[in-house]
């Protein structure tokens, strides 16, 4: 049988000019390597397919997606990805190594978000869904561990995205169950309605957790005595004091309906007001070193 790890250490190398430098963890079919790169020169990201999985056609499947997306997709909020080897006896592929903690870690580790790091960050993300939904392709997978929040922020793994002609075509529930759409939950027995909006219902989640403090229908990962909450109950109410238009667009998100879901770019548009209405940072002159 085969190990299900690689168990790559320091100096170790992948392949010829990619050496290991450290762990940074993993999921079920795939392990992450941060590696330094002798062509780029530079340290990036390995996200390799598991030794025991190497022969698993649905592992290799979703490398080869989340190639094809990488390679089709450019923006600036969205992981970058410079090669892929599917050939061979160490499948992967290799991105951009970003600085930042996830925004679930964010959560975990400060609570609520305050309105001047939430608001500009709901921009950023508005930008790269709406983008998305331009180039005809869903993410799937909107959710606090998918948000890198830096500078800029960036959505990440790409794994599940699809167009949107192949996202119309799926049969069953794909996603995380916390943090995934009606629509997505119910893809087994009403094909055919997943699309853009459903990337809005991720986002609406996410946001409504970096609010709240807590995800709108139960822990993450966590569907409670119902597999999925979202489909018999409401989301748990905001807090007061969050702005009226921003409760109220984070509540549209979450219509169970997905016509009933602002487009990226109108809740972009919903947003822009609270941005220009935050107090202005201080920034000193480039030149003159005063404040302005």
């Amino acid at each position: 049988m085969s190990k299900s790890s690689w168990d790559f250490q320091a100096g170790d190398a992948i392949t010829s000019g990619r050496t290991v430098v450290k762990s940074l963890g993993g999921g079920r079919r795939y392990e992450v390597y941060l590696v330094w790169d002798e062509k780029l020169f530079a340290l990036v990201v390995a996200k390799i397919v598991r030794p025991d999985r190497v022969d698993d056609e649905d592992a290799m499947r979703g490398l080869r997606r989340e190639a094809d997306a990488l390679a089709r997709l450019a923006h600036p909020v969205l992981l970058r990805g410079f090669d892929t080897v599917v050939d061979g006896p160490r499948p992967h592929i290799l991105v951009e190594h970003l600085e930042g903690p996830t925004l679930a870690a964010l959560i975990d580790r400060h609570g609520r978000l305050p309105l001047e790091q939430l608001l500009p960050l709901a921009l950023q993300l508005c930008s790269a869904l709406h983008y998305l939904a331009g180039e005809r392709m869903v993410h799937l997978d909107v959710k606090p561990d998918n948000i890198i929040v830096g500078l800029p922020p960036r959505l990440i793994d790409l794994s599940v995205t699809r167009t949107l002609d192949e996202a119309r075509r799926i049969s069953r529930p794909i996603g995380t169950a916390s943090y995934m759409s009606p629509e997505q939950c119910r893809a087994d027995s009403e094909p055919g309605l997943i699309g853009s909006p459903a990337d809005i219902w991720g986002l609406g989640a996410s946001l409504h957790e970096a609010i709240a403090g807590t995800p709108p229908f139960g822990d993450r990962g966590d569907a409670g005595t119902a597999e999925y909450p979202q489909l018999e109950r409401a989301p748990t109410p905001l807090p007061g004091r969050v702005p009226g238009p921003l409760a109220e667009q984070v509540r549209r998100c979450l219509d169970r309906d997905p016509a009933q879901r602002p487009s990226a770019s109108e809740f972009a548009l919903a947003l822009e007001p609270l941005v220009a209405a935050l107090p202005r940072k201080l920034v000193l002159g480039r030149r003159t070193g005063r404040v302005i």
